[in-house]
Parts: structure tokens; sequence; C-alpha cells
């Protein structure tokens, strides 16, 4: 990626800075000995007025003389700035200095550096610390009402450096989480258009997987806030326009796809985030035509769920495991497989049951049948009642031979054949008679007692 958009470049020529252009005013002096290290403190902490001001006052000699010498090369910080750089940012995650710096036109000062900046790391800390103010709802809001200041951080977006895309990612979802200001950044990246390509070029390109990580979280966020965003995110054709590839369209579910993809190599635990994503999608006509086209993702994402739970979530005899660890993820990944499974009409290849997978909703159904304890626990019952309706889906159009392999495998036994049956019944009859038919032709024991139990 380059280190910056062409429109990044525009807008910080356009930006003024008048904090680089004079030093911020120091605290005022006060008397001798405990007194006046009591009045140097910053609220309840023990940390310096003075050495925050000398350090700041510090950072905009630093950025501007560099920017003299040689404002196209990029530069590396020195040992001692980056650490007392690096204690200014963990010092603003506390509420009194986060305040303190709001006080003390930190957000100015910062813009003014990340706009001059031509070292990577300096970027990354200076958006670590306004994400850090960014975390008290107060200093939240102060920060988002600086118009040139949220401008550039969307911009940022586009830059090259993947930890400052980190801390840019976490910032815009801190301000996202604020109630009071999330409206205002949905309309700034509504605007921004370069909001959509930049994390589709992050999400298709990106091997850091804390990166994809926190770009999942930032797009599931946004989505779940609104819903003509995500619409107009999944059915636009976003262009990239770097390096020699340009006007590249881009589809925001296959971007998803391959973060997902890079996430399970590295790091399980985040795909939940992804397949709530897809589980949103879904939710929208939009979303299911996108699904269900010939040529679009949906085959391509049914294989990858399925994949995923079949050999990472629920592996031969760990269900009992899966089920404490992974309950929350197998709720997402079933939503986004039933959802799927229903949009295949059009597919050029169906989606057939994996053999694997249906023995494994059979389990599922067993579970729930013989530990009634589990009716206490929210997330379990989610994922029992996603499970029993994407069994009834599943009977209702399961192939003769997939039966036959079922019990020929012995994953179609007498418990889970009376598992699936209490699943089935009475909400899905008709599902129950196209299972109990197919058993019929081929395992008629299993079929009697299946109707011996369920007489009706």
């Amino acid at each position: 990626m380059e280190s910056k958009t062409d429109d990044a470049e525009q807008k910080e020529e356009n930006i003024s800075s008048p904090v680089m252009d004079r030093n911020p005013s120091p605290p005022p002096e006060e008397g001798d000995g405990q007194e006046a290290e009591d009045a140097d403190a910053i609220g309840d902490t023990v940390y310096s007025k003075h050495w925050l001001f000398s350090t700041l006052t510090r950072l905009i000699h630093m950025v501007s003389e560099l920017s003299e010498e040689n404002p196209e090369a990029q530069v590396k910080l020195t040992d001692d700035d980056e650490e007392d750089l690096c204690k200014v940012w963990d010092m603003a995650m506390d509420k009194d200095v986060a305040r303190f710096l709001q006080d003390f036109k930190a957000a100015d000062i910062l813009l003014g550096v990340i706009s001059k900046s031509r070292c990577p790391r300096l970027t990354e800390i200076c958006v670590g610390i306004l994400g850090n103010i960014a975390c008290f709802p107060d200093t939240c809001v102060t920060l988002s009402q600086k118009e040139d200041l949220c401008a550039v951080l969307l911009l940022l977006l586009g830059d090259a450096d993947p930890p400052t895309l980190l801390e840019t990612s976490r910032l815009l979802l801190t301000c996202l989480s604020h109630k009071d200001v999330c409206s205002l950044w949905i309309q700034r990246i509504r605007q921004q258009t370069s909001v959509c390509p930049n994390l589709c070029f992050i999400m298709s390109s990106s091997t850091n997987t804390d990166l994809l990580e926190k770009v999942g979280d930032l797009i599931d966020k946004l989505f779940d806030l609104d819903e003509e965003l995500m619409k107009t995110w999944i059915t636009d054709k976003p262009q990239d326009k770097r390096g020699d590839e340009s006007d590249t369209p881009l589809d925001l579910t296959l971007c998803l796809l391959e973060a997902v993809k890079q996430l399970r190599s590295e790091k399980l635990n985040g795909i939940e985030i992804y397949l709530h994503i897809f589980q949103l999608i879904t939710t929208v006509e939009e979303g299911c035509e996108i699904f269900a086209a010939p040529d679009g993702p949906g085959k391509a994402v049914w294989d990858f769920v399925c994949d995923v739970v079949c050999k990472d979530l629920c592996q031969q005899n760990d269900l009992e495991v899966a089920l404490h660890e992974q309950k929350s993820t197998l709720v997402q990944a079933f939503a986004v497989l039933q959802a799927l499974y229903r949009c295949q009409d059009q597919w050029k290849s169906r989606a057939d049951p994996n053999i694997d997978l249906v023995w494994i909703v059979l389990r599922l159904c067993q579970h729930r049948s013989e530990n009634k304890e589990a009716a206490t626990d929210d997330q379990l019952q989610a994922l029992f009642e996603i499970t029993s309706e994407f069994l009834a889906d599943l009977c209702i159009q399961i192939p003769k031979e997939t039966v036959v392999d079922l019990v020929n495998k012995r994953y179609l036994t007498r418990e889970t054949c009376l598992a699936a049956a209490n699943s089935l019944l009475p909400s899905y009859k008709p599902s129950f008679q196209h299972l109990l038919a197919a058993l019929s032709e081929t395992d008629p024991k299993l079929a009697d007692v299946m109707t011996t139990q369920f007489p009706d």
C-alpha cells in the first residue's frame, strides 16, 4: 500500500495547524516544596504537568526540524524520544491525564504532528494517544467535534503501516462505541468514499492478524449500527486505485472471506466476528441476492464455513469441549450456513449436505435431548434452535444417497434418529416425514423405531 492516498496528501496540505507554529503555553509556576509538587501533579495522579508539557513541546520542535531537513524522507525516532512518547501514550489511559491533554489542546498538536510526520512509528504513537483520549465519553465528544482531525483519521485508513492502521481502526471503533458521537462518525464515514475500498484492500492483502481482527470489529460495528451503510457497501464495487492495477473492482464479501481465511490459519478465535458480519449481510434482501447469485460468493462462503465447523470447531470426539469453548462461534456459523443453504437454488453447484456436517447437527440435537440443564444457557438454546431449523431444511431436500451414507457410517443410529425427531416435532412435521420416508427405503428398522416412538 502507498504511505498515504492522494486525497490524504491533499488534505494535509489544506489543514492549518497553528499549534505547530508556536509552542503551547506552559502550566503556571507554583511555589516550592511539597506544595509545588502537588500543584504539578495531573489530577489525582503522580504524573507531572511540566514533564508532559516539555515532552509535547519537544515533539513539535522535532517534527518541524525533520520536515525542514528532508520533507519526503522517512525517518526514525530516537530511543529516548520513542520512550517518552510511549509514556505519554500509556499516561493517556488515565482519565485525569486524558482531560488534561484535552485542555492542553493535545489533539490539535497531534493533528499537526500526524500531518507532517514521515515516521510511521511516530504516527502510530500519536494515533494511539488519541485512541486512549477517546476512551472517555467527555473527551471523546470533544475530539469528535474536530472536523480536520476526524478527516485525517479516516484518510489514515489508506496508510501503508500496519501498526498505524491498527491504532486508527481501534480509535474509530472506540468513537463508534460512544452513543453521543457514533451517528456523527457514521455520517463522516458515509461521506468519505475512500473508507470502504481502503478497508477492502486491508482485508484482501494484509497478513497481520491483529489488524484483520480489529478491521473486522470495525466493520461489524458499522453494519450493526447502520443497515443502509451495509447495503451500500455490499452492493457497490469500490475501485482500488493503488499500484499498477488501477480501478480494480473490490467485492466486499470476497475481501471479508479472504480476511477470515487468513485469521483461521493463525488466530481461530478471531473468525467469530467475521461470521457475524456474514450473518448480518444475510439479514437484508440485497445480501441474500449477492449470496444467491450463480457467480456470487455464496458457495465459497458455504464451503469455508462448513470446513471450519467440521475441522476446527467440532472435531470427531470433542463436542462437549466445543460447546463449552466455541458455542458463540457455532451460533454464528450455523446461522450463516442456514441462510446460505436457503440461497443455493441458483448456484452452479448445489451445496449438498456434507456428511460430517449433518452428523454434527445430529449430535447437537442428541446433546440437547440428553442434557436438559442446557436449557438455562441462552447461547446453547440459541444454538439448538438454529440447528433444529437447519436440520429441518436439510431433511426436506436430503438425497437418498446421503441417508444411505449416514446409516452406513453409523451417524444415523437409534439415538440420533430419536433426537432428530424430538428436534423436528411438532414444528417441522414435513421435514420429519421426509426423513422417515427416506429411512423407510434405506433402513426400515430405524424407520420402525421412529414410528413406534412417534405414532402420530
